[in-house]
């Protein structure tokens, strides 16, 4: 018996209806993706992570558009971070 499984994305879910709460989590950087330096921040133990505004959302972040203004080079972490995974249905919720 086959049974196909297919990953279906609820339509109601896009980074461009969503209040980015994903991109407001730490994001710590392990791996070299080409994050530009101005979006890296470094700790007083040199563990860099993603940047911060005042408003706690990630520097790379549009405010006007709400996507990530580095996509191409984003970190590991949001590469994971699918939309409609169940880690991003859970910080939606």
């Amino acid at each position: 018996m086959n049974i196909e499984v297919t990953n279906v994305i609820d339509p109601e879910i896009s980074c461009t209806s969503c209040a980015a709460n994903c991109c407001r989590l730490e994001v710590l950087l392990i791996t070299d993706t080409g994050v530009p330096e101005r979006f890296i921040q470094t700790d007083n133990w040199g563990a860099q992570s993603m940047a911060r505004l005042d408003d706690g959302w990630c520097a790379a972040l549009s405010r006007e558009t709400q996507l990530c203004t580095i996509y191409d080079n984003r970190p590991l972490i949001c590469r994971e971070f699918e939309m409609g995974s169940q880690e991003c249905i859970s910080e939606r919720a």
